[in-house]
């Protein structure tokens, strides 16, 4: 059996319209959008998407992401901090739900 994620599938991202071609030409104007320079540049805007990509562990994403990072200028030291301010933040989100458990232990401990 091979893997569940297949390479060639991200080169087809757009092939998704066969179902929807209205739904996807919407999509696909607001994404293009979202990328282009604006008050964060393009090559900011493919940090943050690598970092988000890792948060949502998208394999498809990370590999486009870490194209675009270093296609935009970015290395390899800022791809990695912005993927460990990702991980931080998923972490400390789990973290702190640990309050609402403290809280639940404590009312049922009463």
């Amino acid at each position: 059996m091979g893997n569940y994620y297949r390479e060639e599938h991200l080169p087809r991202f757009r092939e998704i319209a066969e179902g929807n071609p209205k739904l996807a030409k919407a999509f696909f104007a607001y994404y293009d959008s979202v990328f282009e320079d604006g008050a964060l540049s393009a090559r900011e805007k493919a940090l943050v998407a690598l970092a988000v990509a890792h948060t949502v562990q998208c394999p498809y994403c990370i590999e486009a992401y870490s194209t675009a990072c270093l296609e935009s200028g970015s290395d390899l030291e800022e791809m990695t901090e912005a993927v460990h301010v990702a991980t931080a933040i998923r972490g400390g989100a789990s973290l702190v739900h640990g309050v609402q458990m403290l809280d639940h232990v404590k009312k049922l401990a009463m």
